[in-house]
């Protein structure tokens, strides 16, 4: 496939982004669940007591009903985040939502949490609780546009899905959803964390949270300090930017949605780094935003993250990338005389003096 993708790509591209997603995930799901090669041995880790084969993960917007997380493994993923899902069904904001900005390698979507609700979600998961090599499934969820409480939405949706999570992610910094982002103001994201960890008590599953790249400071030293005040386990830096670049050079540049890919790369590692020295390295983080490269996911362990995710560079590279990443990744820390990822994990981050 590596060899065939850069001739596939403008056939594919000219397909609807949507569309070509869902003839991904149909493509997936007749693929054999054949045991993956063996993960290079230095690639295993443990986050938030969590056993990861290797630390290259698939970000949540692909699989959003929990379709295909077992196949995704088979790409050569260490962990699959399916969602967003919500407590009912929603079908999104209107068509169209997902524009290619093909000169920038980036994609900006406002899709608005299209899904068929967490019960179907879950039951889906329920069915593919085997062993798929040892790669790990995320629950990513979020709230209902038309919700009249929120926080309470996000427990619902925790309840449901922590029996059949490997760890769960509260997702409040998609830009698509009017007024979610507000979640990441101090006092309502206390309120909010402290319920989603009392409503996932039942199994005490790792909980993290996803923050926007959009942040100030004040919002970083904020919500580094509710973290780590409620317990929560770990945090993914970052959603897509509502910011746009000058030096954009794709026409669908000025379409509204939240912008990921390259142009995302240096601002998340601004805000991974940022949240690094907030919480001392005392809270795992999981970096993404621009990752495309064994390059690109080595530099941001370095600066802090003890995983990785991607979903946009899979549309430009190819199904290819995660193995290439992992072997490159590994190629990386032995020649830094590293003997593991978490050796690595901060290695160029300022020290922090202990409390």
């Amino acid at each position: 496939m590596k060899v065939f993708y850069p001739a596939l790509r403008p056939l594919l591209f000219r397909i609807d982004p949507e569309r070509a997603v869902r003839l991904a995930i149909s493509g997936l799901k007749l693929a054999p669940l054949s045991p993956r090669g063996a993960n290079d041995p230095i690639l295993a880790s443990t986050v938030a007591g969590i056993g990861f084969p290797n630390p290259i993960g698939l970000a949540a917007g692909f699989d959003k009903n929990a379709e295909v997380p077992m196949q995704a493994a088979g790409l050569g993923f260490g962990f699959v985040e399916v969602g967003s899902l919500t407590p009912r069904p929603q079908v999104g904001n209107p068509l169209p939502r997902v524009f290619r900005l093909k000169d920038d390698e980036a994609i900006i979507n406002r899709m608005g949490f299209p899904n068929e609700g967490i019960e179907k979600g879950v039951k889906r998961l329920r069915r593919m609780r085997f062993s798929h090599g040892s790669a790990r499934t995320g629950v990513n969820v979020g709230a209902n546009k038309d919700s009249e409480d929120r926080i309470a939405d996000y427990e619902a949706c925790i309840t449901l899905a922590a029996p059949v999570a490997d760890y769960l992610t509260v997702n409040i910094s998609s830009p698509n959803t009017p007024g979610l982002r507000e979640l990441q103001s101090k006092d309502a994201l206390h309120e909010l964390l402290s319920r989603c960890l009392i409503a996932r008590e039942h199994r005490e599953v790792p909980l993290f949270v996803k923050v926007a790249p959009d942040l100030t400071d004040r919002d970083i030293a904020d919500i580094a300090e509710v973290v780590q005040e409620t317990g929560v386990d770990g945090i993914i830096c970052t959603n897509t930017t509502v910011s746009r670049a000058p030096d954009l050079r794709s026409s669908a540049s000025s379409e509204t949605g939240g912008l990921s890919g390259p142009p995302l790369r240096e601002m998340a590692l601004a805000v991974l780094k940022a949240f690094r020295q907030a919480t001392g390295g005392r809270i795992p983080l999981v970096g993404v935003g621009g990752i495309a490269s064994a390059d690109d996911a080595y530099e941001r362990i370095r600066a802090g993250a003890s995983l990785v995710q991607l979903y946009t560079a899979l549309v430009y590279e190819g199904p290819s990338l995660p193995k290439d990443m992992a072997e490159g990744l590994a190629d990386h820390l032995r020649a830094d005389g590293f003997s593991s990822v978490a050796d690595a994990v901060g290695a160029d981050a300022p020290k922090v003096a202990a409390p």
